[in-house]
């Protein structure tokens, strides 16, 4: 019998460290090193990070574009911290905030050659963690004294590498009855990723048929646009609106998946509208903060839909790229019934960004 943390529940500790500003220990085939989030970094454990050899900033290949870095690793560079670099100096490369007051902040030397592969996945640990992504990285001819010394997490990185591009199998929790204002005969039922990630929710109304397309719609959380009413996207007149049609129609099943942000985390989606405020669009704001046009996975929705006994759906969507994941997952989608609502003046531009760059239907 072992009660200790398997590889799932290891990474889960890790996040949590990594949010905390506790560093984690990865070993690799061509090597260690001692990881940290650079948003949570700290002046001591900065200072605790020297002590140990010389420090790597690992930042996106997007984030070393606006940053005018070289990225010799393509997706991913590798920034050599200076020895007199402070906090704020590091706060000031992986967060972009203040970019514009302050656009000088090299000249930044990237290292080039040598193995890159604990870097990378620095950075994925780190982004599924929802921070920043941007990681301090040390390397460490004895991880496992390191770790046992500092009581650190210690993760095997050439297990964990593969591991962390798999999609996290979901448990259904529960099921209930939940009468909506769109339709009285709803149910909710609640998923629970193993990894221990948040949960996602499956809205049924009615009982759709599942020999026919069931009426299905794929809606990411937005915390703003949900549940406050913001005008700064269309996120909100679309989940009722999609929710509506299936009280209409009797029948039909609405995914909300926790996926706040285009997947980036409400924290660095409040970032990328501070952004806007200083005039940047939607893809332009996510790509100065080091993350990609959009992070979502969306074979989360077909997992459930599957656990759901559904193979076919008449998908309401503006968005090409839903149809193309579900169609990869497994889920045919026999049709695109268009959601075109919530159009303001406030979020105009930020719809026509999403066409323009995004190539959503609107």
């Amino acid at each position: 019998m072992s009660l200790a943390p398997d590889l799932t529940e290891t990474l889960a500790r890790a996040r949590g460290d990594l949010r905390m500003g506790v560093p984690v220990v990865l070993e690799g085939a061509a090597g260690a090193a001692l990881v940290l989030a650079a948003e949570t970094l700290t002046a001591d454990r900065l200072a605790d990070m020297r002590a140990l050899g010389p420090v790597d900033l690992a930042i996106t290949g997007r984030r070393a574009e606006t940053l005018k870095a070289r990225a010799y690793d393509g997706d991913i560079a590798r920034v050599a911290l200076p020895e007199d670099a402070h906090r704020d100096w590091v706060t000031a490369l992986a967060d972009p905030k203040d970019d514009l007051a302050r656009p000088m902040k090299g000249p930044l030397v990237t290292r080039r050659g040598g193995d890159a592969t604990l870097h990378r996945l620095a950075l994925t640990l780190v982004k599924s963690a929802r921070l920043l992504p941007a990681a301090l990285v040390v390397p460490l001819a004895d991880p496992a004294g390191t770790a046992a010394t500092h009581r650190l997490g210690c993760i095997d990185a050439v297990a964990a590498a593969p591991h962390l591009m798999r999609l996290s199998p979901l448990d259904h929790v529960v099921t209930a009855r939940v009468p909506l204002r769109a339709a009285e005969d709803a149910r909710l039922h609640i998923f629970r990723p193993e990894d221990g990630s948040e949960e996602h929710y499956a809205i049924e109304i009615g009982r759709p048929d599942r020999a026919a397309p069931v009426l299905a719609r794929l809606h990411s959380a937005c915390f703003t646009g949900d549940l406050l009413g913001s005008l700064k996207c269309d996120c909100g007149p679309q989940l009722n609106a999609a929710l509506a049609q299936m009280g209409a129609e009797g029948a039909g099943i609405l995914l909300y998946l926790n996926q706040e942000g285009r997947g980036i985390g409400l924290a660095n989606k409040m970032r990328a509208y501070a952004l806007q405020d200083q005039g940047f669009d939607t893809v332009e704001a996510n790509h100065r903060l080091g993350f990609e046009d959009d992070e979502r996975d969306f074979r989360l929705g077909a997992q459930i839909l599957e656990r759901l006994g559904v193979g076919k759906v008449r998908l309401l969507t503006n968005n090409p790229a839903k149809i193309a994941r579900m169609e990869d997952s497994g889920i045919a989608v026999a049709e695109r019934v268009p959601l075109r609502v919530g159009e303001t003046r406030f979020n105009h531009h930020y719809l026509e960004t999403k066409a323009k760059k995004s190539g959503h239907l609107l």
